[in-house]
């Protein structure tokens, strides 16, 4: 039942994961930007990528403790 729940969290990290670090490469591929520009477009959506995978990793271990809901703590 637990790997029902996962499900959509990995799906919905997946694509945000593959949408950003597809954009950094896209951002080193373009030749008319200049290279501080690559580097502060890149480093953003990397930044984004590297934080959902770590928000991944925290919602597997809330679903896997059985805390699901967040709200019953307020």
């Amino acid at each position: 039942m637990k790997a029902k729940k996962m499900i959509a969290p990995i799906i919905v990290t997946l694509f945000l994961f593959l949408y950003n670090i597809g954009f950094v490469l896209l951002c080193f591929v373009v030749e008319e930007i200049p290279f501080a520009i690559k580097i502060l477009g890149g480093a953003i959506p990397f930044a984004f990528a590297c934080v959902s995978i770590y928000v991944l990793v925290e919602r597997i271990k809330e679903i896997r403790s059985g805390e699901e809901d967040d709200l019953s703590k307020y």
